[in-house]
């Protein structure tokens, strides 16, 4: 390397440098990801063998979901409902673009990735309510109830193995590294063709 010649990663492994970029996702939004993440992950892993640990860990979720639902109307411009949910019939148009490998880049969450998160949440809202109704004396021991539990559980497991997968398609298909952004908060500067 040439003396006083700065050594910088690759464009082609998702590079970018401040100028080139903008904030996206605030703070919240990933505090609210990476935190749910991980009180998903806990409370799953715990759910057979610690009891006191999988409530509490259901518990920050449901609280975590209760948190965002408020931010997808009163937060940032990326956080907000009216920004990524759309209707089905731009959902459609969205995914027969993505067969034809024509889909536009979006700042935010894509047409998918709105379905996606609404999947997510509403898939949460039932999983914490169904957790929190086995803890009250009407429900205690319900096995119908535990067993109603289990397979939105799974379903969830569905969901977030389809939510990896579309990350990584997309941060394939748009050179850009969507975890890395939900760190960070940024994302590339908007170019021609893209949606912001």
């Amino acid at each position: 390397m040439a003396a006083g010649k700065e050594w910088t990663i690759p464009k082609e492994w998702g590079a970018t440098s401040d100028r080139s970029t903008i904030k996206v996702w605030d703070p919240f939004v990933r505090v609210f990801h990476w935190s749910l993440v991980a009180s998903f992950v806990i409370a799953f892993l715990t759910g057979d063998d610690y009891e006191t640990l999988h409530i509490w860990a259901g518990y920050a979720a449901a609280a975590l979901v209760a948190m965002r639902l408020l931010w997808g109307v009163a937060g940032t411009r990326y956080a907000r409902f009216t920004q990524f949910v759309r209707s089905p019939s731009t959902v459609l148009s969205y995914v027969r673009d993505v067969v034809t490998g024509r889909e536009a880049r979006y700042l935010g969450h894509n047409p998918a990735g709105g379905v996606m998160v609404i999947a997510l949440l509403t898939s949460l809202i039932a999983l914490c309510g169904t957790g929190i109704l086995m803890t009250t004396d009407a429900y205690w021991g319900s096995e119908p109830l535990e067993e109603v539990h289990e397979v939105i559980a799974n379903v969830m497991l569905i969901l977030v193995a389809l939510h990896v997968g579309g990350v990584v398609f997309e941060s394939t298909r748009h050179h850009e590294s969507l975890v890395r952004a939900m760190f960070t908060g940024r994302k590339r500067a908007p170019e021609d063709g893209d949606v912001a």
